[in-house]
C-alpha cells in the first residue's frame, strides 16, 4: 500500500535523525515525518494551484501546532482541547518562518501553507529543530518553487563548551540558547537569547552552528536529488518592465523630494499627490488592477533608498551612516504605577510600565517542554495610531507576541533572582509612535521602568538594530550596513539585525532577512555597530536619566518578606480549610504564599503588618522560645488567669499573679477575651505547655515597676464547713 514510503537516516549532535516520507499526508504537495530521538512531528506543505487575486506579497502561512497528547497531557482547558496557539508555538512558527520565506520567489502569489505538527516530544531532542528541518525537507521535494534547503540547530554554552542540539540536563545549565539556521552557504536565521555573552563568543557559537547545518543541508539535498519533485510553472507578478520604466520616469524625482525629510508624516503627505497623479495617468492601463501601480510606486520608492544608501551613502532624514537618531530617556511619568520609562529615539517611542506582584502572580504555562510557569513578563502592545493609522485593535498579533518575547529575552538574563527579590514582574511596553525599531525601543524603556520600580537588576539593557543593503550580486557582493535603521530602510532593506545586551555583552538577538542570508563578515560588521551604538545609548542617555535602580519601591507597590520554614509544618501554617492561613492573612491585611520546599513569601502594603504575619507564621512553624515577647489574643478568662493565644493553635497560660505589676484580685479587672495584650514565655513544660507573664512584658517592653505585693495571690473565701445531712 506504501510503495512510495521512504527512510532516510543520519545523525544530529549524537542523536539519530530520520526522515519519512510516503506514508502520511499524501494529497499535500509534500509531506515528511522529522523524527529525532523519540520526538516526532508531522510536516506538511501544500499551495494553491493559481495566485490570489488582489494581493502584492506572497501569501505564506506558517503553522508549528503543538498537541499535548505528545507529552502525555490533557489540555488544561475548560474544553480539554488544544485552543490558539500558545505564544512558545507562535515564536516557533516564526522561527520556521523567517528563514524559508526570502527563499520562495518574490513575484509568486500563490498561496502556500507549511503546517508543523509536534505528535510525540523526547525531552533531549527539541520539537522545534525536528519541525525546521523537517519543514525544509518537505518544501524542497514537493514541487513548490523554492531556493532551499535550509537546516536548524540549537546551540547551547554549557560550562563554556559550545553544545549543539543541548539536552534538557544541559539546557537547564547552559548561559546561551541560540537558534541558527542556514542555507548551504549562507546564515539565513539568528535567534538568540544569553547570559552576557561576549561578541566574539556569540559570534562563535553562531558559526558553530552553521557548519553542522551545512552537514544537514547536504543530507537533505541528497533527498531531494532521488525524490524530489519538479517545480511547478507560476504566473509572475513582476510589472512589465517598459511600463515600470515609464511610471519611473514620471514621478521619480517627485518621490526623491518627497523621501527626503525626517518626518514620517511629511513624507506620507507629500507622496500622497504623486500616487494621485500616477493612478490619474495610468489607471486606464491598469483597469481591474489598479493595486498593480502601488506596487510598481513601492518598487519606485525602494530604488531611491537603495540607490541613496548604496551609492550616495545618503539616509533618508540626513544622518550618517552610523549615527544614531536623537535619543530621550524619562523615568516616572505615571504617578500611581509601580514604575514607569519612557523612551524615544527619532519618531520612535516607547512607554514601559512594570508592575510588581507576589510570586503567586506568575504566569503559569500549559505547553510541551517542562517550563510551568515564569515570573517575569513582558507584553508589547502595538496600536494603529502609532503609525497614524485607524484600526481597531483585535488583540496582539503574532509580530506583537514576537516583539515582546524578544524584549522579555533581553531582560531575563539581568533580573534577579527569586531568593533576592521574591515579586513577579510583569511590563507592558505600549507603542506611542512607530518608526523603526520599536522591539528595541521597549527593551531600553523596559530597563528605565525596572530601575525606576526599585527592581536590582544585574546591569542596565539596551537594543538597536543594524541594516543592510546590498548589490546586484548580493551578500558576496560589495554590502554597506547602517546602524539605528528606520521604518523606510527596514521596509526597502535586506536586514534587520537587532541585539540586545549589557555593557558586558550580549542579551538577545533577533535577525530578520528579505534577501537568502549572510555571510560571517557581514555579521562581524552588524555586531561591531550594535555593540558601539548599544554602548552609547547606556552611557550617554539612559544612565544619565537614571544612574541606579532606586533603593526603595512606590509606596504604592506591595511590600514582600520571606521566611524559610520545615516543609512538615506547612499544614500547621494552612491550617484546616485553610483556615489559619486566611485569618493570618486577614488580620495583619496581607497575602501569603507556601512553596512546597518550606519558603514563604508575605507581601502587603503595610510592611509592619508584612512583618507581624512574618513573625506569627514563624511562630507556628517553630516552638516559641523562653524568654521570647509576643503579641497576643486573650481567649478564655479563668478565676486562676488568662488564656492567652500567641500565634494560631499556640495558647499559654498567664496566671493571675503575673497578670499585671499591681496585685489582681479578679482577672476581670485587667483583661476581657479579644483583648490584644504583650506577654513573655517564661516556661514551657515537659508536655509542651506553655506559662505566660504580661507583667514581665511590661516591665521589659514598657519598664513599668514591678508594686510591692504584686506577687500575692487575692484572698481566697474560706470554704464552708461540711454539714452531714440527716436521713
Amino acid at each position: 500500500m506504501f510503495e512510495n514510503f521512504k527512510v532516510y537516516e543520519t545523525t544530529l549532535a549524537g542523536r539519530p535523525l530520520k526522515l519519512e516520507t510516503g506514508m502520511m499526508a499524501g494529497l499535500a504537495n509534500a509531506a515528511v515525518m522529522a523524527k529525532y530521538g523519540d520526538t516526532c512531528v508531522l510536516c506538511t506543505v501544500t499551495a494553491s494551484a493559481k495566485p490570489r487575486e488582489g494581493v502584492d506579497f506572497f501569501p505564506l502561512s506558517v503553522d508549528y501546532e503543538e498537541k499535548m497528547y505528545s507529552v502525555g497531557r490533557i489540555p488544561g482547558s475548560f474544553t480539554r482541547r488544544e485552543g490558539k496557539a500558545s505564544d512558545k508555538a507562535i515564536l516557533a512558527s516564526r522561527c520556521i518562518d523567517r528563514p524559508i520565506r526570502p527563499l520562495f520567489p518574490k513575484d509568486m502569489r500563490n498561496d502556500c501553507s507549511v503546517v508543523a505538527t509536534v505528535m510525540s516530544v523526547d525531552p533531549d531532542c527539541s520539537p522545534e529543530v525536528a519541525a525546521a528541518i523537517g519543514v525544509s525537507t518537505a518544501i524542497a521535494i514537493s514541487d513548490i518553487p523554492w531556493a532551499g534547503p535550509i537546516s536548524s540547530v540549537n546551540v547551547g554554552l554549557v560550562d563554556g563548551e559550545i553544545v549543539i542540539n543541548p539536552t534538557l540536563e544541559q539546557r537547564e545549565k547552559t548561559d546561551l540558547t541560540l537558534t541558527v539556521s542556514s542555507t548551504a552557504d549562507l546564515v539565513a536565521m539568528i535567534e538568540a537569547g544569553g547570559n552576557e555573552i561576549p561578541d566574539d563568543l556569540m559570534f562563535d557559537c553562531i558559526m558553530a552552528g552553521h557548519e553542522v547545518n551545512k552537514e544537514v543541508v547536504n543530507f537533505i539535498n541528497g533527498i531531494v536529488a532521488e525524490i524530489g519533485k519538479e517545480k511547478f510553472e507560476f504566473e509572475s507578478n513582476d510589472p512589465d518592465p517598459e511600463i515600470m520604466a515609464e511610471i519611473e520616469e514620471f514621478c521619480i524625482e517627485d518621490v526623491k523630494k518627497a523621501l527626503d525629510t525626517d518626518d514620517k508624516l511629511v513624507r506620507d503627505a507629500a507622496l500622497l499627490p504623486i500616487y494621485n497623479a500616477v493612478h490619474e495617468k495610468f489607471d486606464e492601463r491598469f483597469e481591474g488592477n489598479e493595486a498593480k501601480l502601488d506596487e510598481i510606486m513601492y518598487l519606485v520608492q525602494k530604488h531611491v533608498v537603495r540607490a541613496w544608501l548604496k551609492d550616495e551613502k545618503k539616509r533618508v532624514d540626513g544622518r550618517g551612516i552610523d549615527e544614531i537618531r536623537p535619543l530621550d530617556a524619562k523615568v516616572d511619568l505615571l504617578p500611581r504605577v509601580h514604575g514607569s520609562g519612557m523612551f524615544t529615539r527619532g519618531q520612535t517611542q516607547v512607554l514601559s510600565i512594570a508592575t510588581l506582584a507576589p510570586v503567586s502572580e506568575a504566569q503559569k504555562l500549559d505547553g510541551l517542554d517542562e517550563e510551568v510557569s515564569k515570573r517575569y513578563i513582558h507584553h508589547y502592545n502595538f496600536p494603529s495610531y502609532s503609525v497614524g493609522e485607524t484600526k481597531p485593535s483585535r488583540g496582539p498579533g503574532r509580530r506583537e507576541i514576537g516583539h515582546g518575547a524578544l524584549a522579555e529575552k533581553a531582560l531575563v538574563p539581568v533580573i534577579p533572582s527569586v531568593d533576592e527579590f521574591p515579586y513577579a514582574i510583569r511590563v507592558v511596553s505600549e507603542v506611542l509612535s512607530s518608526n523603526g525599531s520599536t522591539s528595541q525601543g521597549s527593551i531600553c524603556g523596559s530597563t528605565l521602568a525596572l530601575m525606576a520600580a526599585g527592581v536590582p537588576i544585574k546591569a542596565p539593557v539596551a537594543g538597536i538594530s543594524c541594516g543592510l543593503i546590498t548589490g546586484d550580486q548580493g551578500v558576496y557582493g560589495d554590502f554597506m550596513t547602517m546602524v539605528d535603521i528606520q521604518g523606510l530602510e527596514d521596509f526597502y532593506g535586506d536586514m534587520d539585525f537587532k541585539v540586545a545586551g549589557t555593557h558586558k555583552g550580549i542579551t538577545a538577538i533577533q535577525m530578520d532577512l528579505k534577501v537568502h542570508g549572510l555571510t560571517p563578515a557581514i555579521i562581524k560588521e552588524a555586531f561591531a555597530k550594535t555593540h558601539k551604538a548599544r554602548l552609547h545609548i547606556l552611557d550617554e542617555v539612559m544612565l544619565k536619566c537614571i544612574p541606579e535602580y532606586r533603593s526603595e519601591l512606590s509606596q504604592y507597590a506591595p511590600k514582600m518578606l520571606t521566611t524559610a520554614i520545615n516543609p512538615e509544618k506547612i499544614g500547621d501554617v494552612i491550617g484546616k480549610q485553610g483556615k489559619v492561613i486566611q485569618s493570618i492573612q486577614e488580620q495583619c491585611e496581607c497575602t501569603i504564599n507556601i512553596e512546597e520546599d518550606g519558603r514563604v513569601f508575605v507581601s502587603g502594603l503595610d510592611v509592619e503588618k508584612a512583618k507581624q504575619a512574618v513573625a506569627i507564621i514563624e511562630l507556628i512553624a517553630n516552638d516559641p522560645e523562653i524568654g521570647g515577647i509576643y503579641s497576643g489574643k486573650v481567649t478564655r478568662l479563668m478565676t486562676f488567669g488568662a488564656f492567652v493565644e500567641i500565634a494560631p493553635g499556640k495558647e499559654g497560660l498567664v496566671h493571675i499573679s503575673k497578670l499585671d505589676v499591681k496585685r489582681v484580685e479578679k482577672v476581670e479587672d485587667v483583661v476581657a477575651v479579644g483583648d490584644q495584650v504583650i506577654v513573655k514565655v517564661t516556661e514551657i513544660d515537659d508536655q509542651g505547655r506553655i506559662n505566660l507573664s504580661r507583667r514581665d512584658a511590661l516591665v521589659e517592653v514598657n519598664g513599668a515597676v514591678v508594686e510591692e505585693g504584686a506577687d500575692e495571690e487575692p484572698a481566697r473565701k474560706p470554704r464552708r464547713p461540711f454539714k452531714k445531712r440527716d436521713k
